[in-house]
């Protein structure tokens, strides 16, 4: 049972279908997810990814479509014939028992040959301790934890049965966001000392960008893109992408001759037809010029190292600049400046 030779395996999706009443949460979904991968299902609320996790689990079942873990065809077998480990955003910890018992619990209800001995499923637990970093508390209750803590013990007791798929469903989103950064780094602590494939659900840019190896971005049902973390913030391959990851302008202007133009600044779109289109440009890739789109002032905010400028367009249009604070103290509400465009993703509007 050690946690020194996980048996991490691969997972595909084939066309997978699945409605409630009228309601289509996934239609068409196709994914493959390697062995050992950390994979971050991302999408707004309602875009299919809770569902798509509990299919993965087993405790919900496709319309249509096929399941594989490894070359195993699972589409239709129950949650405790898959081998994975759940852990809930709520914990779901048994409050009558220790830190231990609630860790065990999936050893403990085993049956026959299957149910390790007593001092197997303690030597377990202590070994889950010491990796959640928990050393010492297996005989609290739950309630003498904090929530950080009792998350640990969640993900304990997910890896106590030594599944070969592990996976969460928004895992932090009930903790502050100090607690759930320190989670983020402690999560893919144990994914690279246990090597297991893992797939989390969250609605959360930041959380999926920091920690997955890839990053699956749902929308209405359907995979919009699959990709490493940066090749879906860099190379946003439709508009939902490049407006729902990072933070963007959508600017309307006009495609001609391959170039795109917004009220005096370009931007190269080779390979675009002429005609209406939409340029995703991050508040960074704009800076102050003497010739471009010309804009005032409304709110200069200090971040850190930059500084954050909230700008209207003679036309009404709202955009967002990001300056280094050093080269822009001086700026303030009512400014009027002009913005070229450095870089962003131009669409053709549909």
């Amino acid at each position: 049972m050690s946690l020194s030779a996980p048996s991490a395996t691969s997972v595909t999706l084939e066309s997978v279908h699945k409605r409630f009443g009228r309601f289509a949460a996934l239609n068409g979904v196709s994914l493959d997810i390697a062995a050992g991968e950390l994979l971050a299902l991302l999408g707004p609320s309602g875009s299919g990814k809770t569902t798509l996790l509990r299919i993965i689990a087993g405790l919900e079942f496709p319309d249509e479509g096929q399941i594989r873990f490894g070359d195993q065809e699972v589409t239709f077998a129950h949650a405790a014939q898959r081998g994975v480990g759940f852990v809930f955003q709520q914990y779901a910890l048994f409050k009558h028992m220790t830190v231990a018992k609630n860790i065990a619990f999936g050893l403990d209800v085993r049956r026959g040959a299957a149910k390790p001995g007593a001092l197997e499923r303690a030597a377990r637990v202590e070994e889950l301790l010491k990796l959640v970093e928990l050393e010492g508390l297996g005989g609290r209750y739950p309630s003498q934890l904090s929530g950080g803590q009792r998350q640990r013990v969640a993900l304990a007791r997910a890896l106590a049965v030594s599944p070969r798929i592990l996976l969460l469903d928004e895992p932090f989103g009930a903790l502050d966001a100090t607690v759930r950064k320190m989670l983020r780094r402690e999560l893919r602590r144990l994914h690279d000392s246990t090597g297991l494939t893992t797939v989390f659900v969250t609605h959360d840019q930041e959380e999926a960008l920091d920690l997955a190896d890839r990053i699956a971005l749902l929308n209405g049902g359907r995979i919009e893109q699959v990709g490493p973390p940066a090749a879906i913030l860099d190379q946003p391959a439709t508009p939902f992408v490049a407006g729902f990851v990072g933070q963007s302008n959508a600017l309307t202007g006009a495609v001609k001759g391959g170039v795109f133009r917004f009220q005096g600044a370009c931007l190269p779109a080779p390979g675009l037809a002429d005609g209406p289109a939409t340029a995703f440009v991050r508040p960074d890739q704009l800076s102050p010029d003497a010739e471009g789109v010309p804009i005032r002032l409304q709110r200069v905010t200090p971040r850190g190292p930059l500084l954050w400028l909230d700008a209207v367009t003679p036309d009404g249009q709202l955009i967002e600049v990001a300056l280094v604070r050093q080269g822009a103290a001086m700026l303030e509400a009512g400014t009027a400046l002009r913005l070229t465009i450095r870089e962003g993703h131009v669409f053709a509007k549909g």
